[in-house]
C-alpha cells in the first residue's frame, strides 16, 4: 500500500543521506535532505475523529473544512447515527491530510469491546476524541488505546452551549466557573489513565465563534508538521543523521540528536 511504499522510499533516501555525509559531500547531502522532506510532504496524514454517536463528530469535520452541515460534500449529520463505516473527507487547506469520520462507539452496531477492530483503529496517525457529556469509560477506553499505540490526540468536549443554557437556570450561575468545571472533569479523567498533559478544547457546533473552536483549528494547523513528523519518527529515523543547522521544514526547525551535530561538526559541516 501507499504507506509501505513511502516508508521504503524514505529509507532509501536515509541511506543516501548517510552515504553523502560519510563522504563529506555537503552539497549532495543538502539535496538528499531536501528530497527527504519533499517525500515527507507527499505522505498522507490520516486524522480520525471518534467518540460517541451524536457527539457532533460530523459537524466538527464539516467546520474544519469550512462547510455547513447542509452544504454539498459535507459529512452527513442527523439526530440518529448516520456514520455506519469510517469515511474519509479531504481537509481542504491541506491536500495530503484526510479527516476520517468514524462511527460512534457504544452503538448496537459498534459495541465498545469490538469497536477498535471494526474501525481499524491502528491505521490512523492522529485522533480527535469528541465527547458531548461528562468524561466516561468509553472516552477513557479510546484515549488509553491511543496512548498504547504511541500516537497523539486532542480531546474535544462538544455541545458546550447546551451545558451553559442548562446552568443558566441556577441562581449561582457563573459561566467561567461552569467552563472550568467541564474542562477539569475531562482533564482529570485523562490524567487518571496516564495522559500527562491533556489537551482539552470546549466547543459548540452551533456557535463556532464561541469557546475554543478557533483555538482548536489554529492549534491543529500549527501542529500539523509536528504530527506528520511524529508519524515519520515511528516509521524511520533519518532525522538523526541530519545536522540541525540545515534541517528546516515548513518554517520550523527540526531538533535532531547531538550525535548528528557532532558527526557533522567533525567533518566541518557546521
Amino acid at each position: 500500500n501507499n504507506e509501505i511504499h513511502n516508508n521504503i522510499k524514505m529509507k532509501e533516501i536515509e541511506a543516501e543521506i548517510k552515504e553523502t555525509l560519510a563522504n563529506e559531500d555537503l552539497p549532495s547531502a543538502v539535496g538528499k535532505i531536501r528530497d527527504y522532506f519533499e517525500q515527507q510532504d507527499r505522505v498522507e496524514l490520516n486524522i480520525a475523529v471518534t467518540g460517541e454517536s451524536g457527539s457532533g463528530k460530523s459537524t466538527i469535520i464539516n467546520a474544519f473544512r469550512g462547510l455547513g452541515d447542509e452544504d454539498e460534500g459535507s459529512a452527513p449529520t442527523d439526530v440518529v447515527e448516520t456514520t455506519m463505516k469510517p469515511t474519509a473527507y479531504p481537509y481542504t487547506k491541506y491536500p495530503n491530510v484526510k479527516l476520517w469520520d468514524l462511527p460512534g462507539i457504544g452503538t448496537p452496531n459498534f459495541k465498545a469491546e469490538e469497536y477498535l477492530k471494526q474501525v481499524e483503529f491502528q491505521r490512523y496517525d492522529f485522533f480527535i476524541i469528541i465527547a458531548s457529556d461528562r468524561f466516561r469509560e468509553c472516552h477513557a477506553h479510546l484515549a488509553a488505546e491511543i496512548v498504547k499505540l504511541k500516537k497523539r490526540f486532542y480531546f474535544v468536549r462538544s455541545k458546550i452551549d447546551s451545558n451553559i443554557s442548562a446552568e443558566k437556570r441556577k441562581k449561582t450561575f457563573d459561566e467561567q466557573n461552569t467552563l472550568d468545571k467541564i474542562r477539569n472533569d475531562c482533564t482529570r479523567g485523562l490524567k487518571r489513565i496516564g495522559v500527562d498533559s491533556p489537551v482539552v478544547f470546549l466547543i459548540s457546533g452551533h456557535y463556532l465563534a464561541l469557546y475554543d473552536f478557533n483555538h482548536l483549528q489554529e492549534t491543529m494547523e500549527k501542529e500539523l508538521p509536528q504530527h506528520k513528523r511524529h508519524f515519520h519518527c515511528r516509521c524511520c529515523s533519518a532525522s538523526r543523521y541530519l545536522p540541525s543547522s540545515i534541517v528546516v521544514l515548513s518554517g520550523w526547525r527540526c531538533r535532531v540528536d547531538e550525535e548528528a551535530d557532532a558527526i557533522a561538526n567533525k567533518r566541518g559541516f557546521i
